[in-house]
């Protein structure tokens, strides 16, 4: 019952992620950090499959810090996205991999974005999104709430508010969250919201 969910405010970018690790009707464990620091600047949350997701947000964390270590300027938000695409869409081909991604970033002369990455290579500039079970209810919960130019305090209680939909919601909910912001300071952890110790 994975969740990943985001938006981008006034001067920032917010991803959040159930921390369960599951398989069938076994939960492994209820304190796996599903959003990746890629860089700097850059956020990536994931949901699908566990091997596939581990394997597949690693090697694009290392090949954007290859281009940065070859080239000595990072990439955009925007390039990290098109090449993370391009790798999903060339795997899609050979042997795909069943991740799902929202991919947050800031950048300098543009500001805050946020893209979706589904599964089958889709690409989107977006404003909020989210992928799992609970995207049903952070959907609607982010429509409703949702307004350009949030400040951190009020992303943060949309997200609080998703979070309690999905656990008030879902039949087998994920117990805990991890709320990460990007914003011009760089790609920090924000908060854990648990419910379980694991």
């Amino acid at each position: 019952m994975e969740c990943v969910f985001g938006l981008v405010g006034k001067g920032f970018a917010l991803i959040v992620a159930d921390s369960s690790a599951v398989h069938s009707i076994l939960v492994h464990k209820s304190n796996e950090d599903k959003v990746m620091v890629l860089d700097s600047h850059k956020l990536l949350g994931a949901s699908g499959e566990g091997g596939d997701r581990v394997q597949f947000t690693e090697y694009i964390q290392k090949n954007v810090h290859l281009y940065q270590f070859r080239n000595g300027i990072p990439l955009t938000t925007a390039a990290a996205a098109n090449f993370t695409r391009g790798e999903l869409a060339t795997a899609l081909r050979k042997n795909p991999y069943f991740v799902n991604i929202l991919l947050a970033g800031y950048d300098k002369d543009i500001g805050p974005s946020l893209y979706y990455i589904d599964y089958i290579a889709t690409l989107h500039k977006i404003d909020k999104g989210a992928f799992g079970y609970g995207s049903y209810f952070c959907l609607s919960m982010m429509d409703r709430h949702y307004h350009t130019g949030m400040t951190v305090e009020e992303a943060v209680d949309l997200a609080d508010k998703c979070i309690k939909e999905i656990r008030s919601r879902l039949v087998v909910a994920p117990p805990n969250f991890v709320i990460k912001i990007v914003d011009k300071d760089g790609a920090k952890e924000y908060a854990w919201r648990e419910t379980v110790n694991m």
